[in-house]
């Protein structure tokens, strides 16, 4: 069944989550979705080939939902991913597809995280647990989780989570589940190791794979032969010419992203640095001020971008190319989704040009160099970005919700709707867009008022 024309509707969906797959906008499958979802909701084993911004998380939501017993009150589903970013992701995403299922509760466990508050939610179980292999691994060995009730397992992006040492962990887990359970496997990449967990834990599955999955994205692509001391300003020179409103430049190691984020700043950029040694609060501080557009330069090492889903991402850049061929293609494929325009600007330094040389046999197409751009270090001409963001110190633990904050704004505070952007609440804290030249007088505003008739701490970050 790989028509793809279908829409949803020739789908054998529950009325509960036909309203779901309306609530998320959804038409047309993609080609991930068309050729899985009928197997899914027939109760196959699936392994599917299929990368980030594929449509890949309402492919496996849609069936795990479906199988659910809203009434049986314990964990029927477990999905596990590789980072807390992408569980956060696909937590929200089953929670809105779950839009027409009352009292169902999806509950999402990941590491970098404190574990009290976590064992404390699983006094009664959830319905469906999104979780990272570690944290999981170890509320099992507490005894707090309970998996005996598990219908459907998902392994999102489970090169990944190999690649990030998690296998001992993922094959203890599985353990944990039903042997007569439905697995679902999502991979962009399909290693050895990968094949052999799709053998030992699954039952004759169906194999798909993403029309295009094994070719580029379509985005420009431009490389740079750059000596590694004019990298820095040759990025900055790239970064003035293109002026992208959006952009993510990827580095190798943590130092160099610090470094990188530092130098930008120092060109004007509003530049700010994600990498896996931060903490989890800092990362998700940084996480949002990216997505609501207050900062337009994003520096990140792979692990820490992992999850990452900003819509309409201009501009990525390699600061140096990586060793592995499947890691270049996971980062260029965050431009150019759903047909949207986009572009890759890679560095080159003499050491890396093998690199470039694998790349250009894996494409089949020629590379396409031109001569790089150099900015005087004195340079400070970067464009804004659009948005300021204001950190309330306040969030659902106190009950706050975005329709609180965004009356407080154009009530007292009197800004009109147009000036308010995303508003992102978290638990202790909540974050707000802010049109960059009315963020000062929505910050005095909201420091001399109140929020739902109480006063908290506010700040610009």
């Amino acid at each position: 069944m790989t028509d793809m024309n279908l829409d949803f509707n020739s789908l054998p969906l529950s009325d509960g989550l036909r309203l779901g797959v309306d609530a998320a906008g959804y038409t047309r499958m993609t080609p991930i979705q068309a050729q899985s979802l009928p197997a899914v909701l027939a109760g196959r084993d699936v392994i599917a080939q299929a990368p980030t911004g594929s449509g890949k998380t309402a492919a496996f939501g849609l069936g795990l939902l479906q199988r659910l017993d809203p009434a049986l009150i314990r964990a029927q589903a477990l999905v596990l991913c590789p980072t807390r970013e992408l569980a956060d992701q696909v937590g929200k995403q089953l929670r809105k597809l779950a839009t027409g299922i009352p009292n169902l509760k999806v509950l999402v466990l990941t590491g970098g995280m404190p574990l009290a508050p976590q064992l404390a939610s699983l006094t009664h179980d959830p319905h469906v647990v999104v979780g990272t292999p570690g944290r999981i691994q170890e509320l099992l060995r507490k005894k707090a989780l309970h998996l005996a009730g598990v219908r459907t397992l998902v392994l999102d992006e489970a090169d990944r989570m190999l690649d990030m040492g998690f296998e001992e962990a993922i094959r203890e887990i599985v353990a944990k589940t039903p042997r007569e359970r439905q697995t679902l496997l999502f991979s962009a990449t399909f290693p050895d190791a990968i094949r052999e967990i799709g053998r030992s834990s699954m039952r004759e599955p169906l194999e798909v794979t993403a029309a295009g999955v094994s070719e580029q994205p379509v985005v420009e692509q431009t490389f740079y032969e750059v000596e590694p001391a004019r990298k820095q300003t040759t990025l900055a020179g790239l970064l003035f010419e293109q002026r992208p409103e959006s952009s993510v430049v990827f580095c190798n190691t943590r130092r160099d992203v610090d470094e990188v984020a530092e130098s930008l700043k120092h060109f004007g950029f509003t530049a700010l640095a994600l990498h896996g040694d931060m903490e989890q609060r800092d990362r998700d501080e940084v996480l949002v001020r990216f997505s609501n557009r207050s900062c337009n330069v994003l520096v990140a090492s792979d692990v820490a971008a992992r999850g990452l889903d900003i819509d309409e991402l201009a501009t990525v850049i390699n600061y140096e190319l990586p060793t592995d061929p499947d890691v270049f293609v996971h980062r260029i494929g965050r431009t150019g989704r759903a047909g949207a325009g986009g572009q890759v600007l890679s560095l080159v330094a003499p050491r890396e040009v093998t690199r470039a040389h694998v790349l250009e046999q894996r494409q089949g197409a020629p590379l396409r160099w031109k001569k790089p751009i150099a900015v005087a270090p004195s340079a400070r001409s970067a464009p804004p970005a659009a948005m300021a963001t204001l950190r309330i110190d306040a969030g659902r633990t106190d009950k706050l919700r975005p329709g609180d904050i965004l009356g407080a704004l154009t009530g007292d505070a009197g800004l009109p709707a147009s000036a308010i952007g995303k508003i992102d609440i978290f638990a202790t804290r909540s974050y707000v867009a802010i049109v960059r030249n009315q963020a000062n007088n929505a910050l005095a505003r909201l420091e001399g008022g109140k929020i739902k008739g109480r006063k908290f701490r506010v700040r610009k970050i």
